[in-house]
């Protein structure tokens, strides 16, 4: 009876009351985090580092639809690197594909995924964390603010006008000093209370999946510096002008081979008909010049 007349003490009731509704409040928190970090981790399972390049669309989708992760999502795409390539023609008309640069396959980043994707992104900005934070500092000055209160109170009803009044106030100052101590211990004690079921539940529903997070996403896009990226885009296109040059270079030398060939092929047996064609027209006039002046000697004798 005595330990029910002290729970049904004001501050007492304050104190409970307000750890109840405290932990209801984190363990609500905490199961919907949880939860959507939970979805968030059964739909990234499904790919792979090999299937981003043509996937990737479908996983922007999800993340720009999903608004617990949109903002997060945004901020680590502009971040991405694809892998691009060109398109080279052959003589064929034959259209083959090359990467731009050898280092950057599949999809990369250019900082690191847990930069984006941590406690304070996933966890801690969803929801009043630093309340939840707080609420065992309450809790634990609840303990000295009542105990002093009931203290003051308890002085103010002392009476010493008879013997009467002087035992009885005093027999109630006792009471009240023991309810004044019992107020701390309940405070402290709901205090520790919660601090150990906050972090329990936070270790198990938020810490864990957010590790697992950045565990699936370190894998999926690999990190590449900005600086790694230009250096090999500029050794590729130094590669690239350092063969333009030489096929600059050769195409005298291969200008002139052509044209020779061309003259070997078709000029030359042209101008070789050519010049058979004049020989056969200068024989066929010799020819006939002697015919002509045998008939001339014939008509002077007659």
């Amino acid at each position: 009876m005595n330990f029910l007349r002290f729970i049904s003490d004001i501050p007492i009731l304050i104190v409970l009351l307000v750890f109840i509704v405290s932990t209801i409040y984190c363990y609500s928190k905490y199961v919907q985090t949880g939860k959507n970090l939970n979805i968030f981790i059964d739909f990234m399972n499904k790919f792979k580092r090999n299937d981003l390049n043509f996937r990737f669309k479908e996983i922007d989708n999800w993340m720009m639809s999903n608004p617990y992760f949109c903002s997060t999502w945004m901020e680590f795409r502009n971040t991405l690197v694809f892998s691009e390539s060109v398109a080279l023609k052959s003589e064929g008309k034959n259209v083959s594909y090359k990467d731009i640069s050898s280092t950057v396959q599949n999809v990369q980043t250019t900082s690191d995924p847990l930069y984006f994707f941590n406690e304070e992104s996933l966890v801690t900005s969803k929801f009043n964390f630093k309340m939840i934070q707080t609420i065992p500092t309450v809790l634990t000055g609840f303990g000295p603010l009542f105990t002093f209160l009931n203290i003051a109170i308890a002085f103010g009803k002392i009476d010493f006008t008879t013997q009467e009044r002087t035992i009885a106030s005093v027999s109630n100052f006792m009471v009240s000093m023991q309810t004044a101590a019992l107020v701390s211990v309940f405070a402290v004690g709901s205090s520790l209370i919660y601090l150990m079921i906050e972090r329990i539940m936070y270790n198990k529903m938020c810490k864990t999946p957010v590790n697992k997070i950045q565990e699936i996403m370190g894998g999926l896009f690999a990190s590449v510096s900005a600086e790694k990226f230009l250096y090999e885009l500029l050794r590729e296109s130094k590669i690239q002008s350092n063969s333009t040059s030489n096929l600059m270079s050769g195409i005298p030398g291969e200008f002139k081979s052509a044209f020779n060939a061309s003259l070997a092929t078709n000029l030359v047996p042209y101008l070789e008909n050519l010049i058979f064609g004049l020989n056969q027209m200068n024989k066929q006039l010799k020819e006939s010049l002697k015919e002509k002046e045998a008939k001339d000697v014939v008509d002077e004798l007659f």
